[in-house]
């Protein structure tokens, strides 16, 4: 995730921001502390353009 913000030139404010979610969640995400729920993976997807597989590491495209 990191990579897929840092392409959009975001910082963790402005990505957790457009997701709807706490800058600490969407950290926690980032670092792997926390998995995020079906619903947060979703528009994670969307908003980067992957595939939910890719974010979850089932695929590397």
């Amino acid at each position: 995730m990191k990579m897929l913000r840092q392409k959009k030139g975001l910082r963790q404010e402005d990505a957790a921001k457009e997701l709807d979610i706490s800058m600490s969640a969407y950290c926690r995400y980032e670092y792997g502390k926390r998995e995020p729920n079906a619903s947060v993976l979703w528009r994670m997807a969307d908003f980067y353009g992957v595939s939910v597989d890719y974010l979850i590491g089932r695929t590397d495209s």
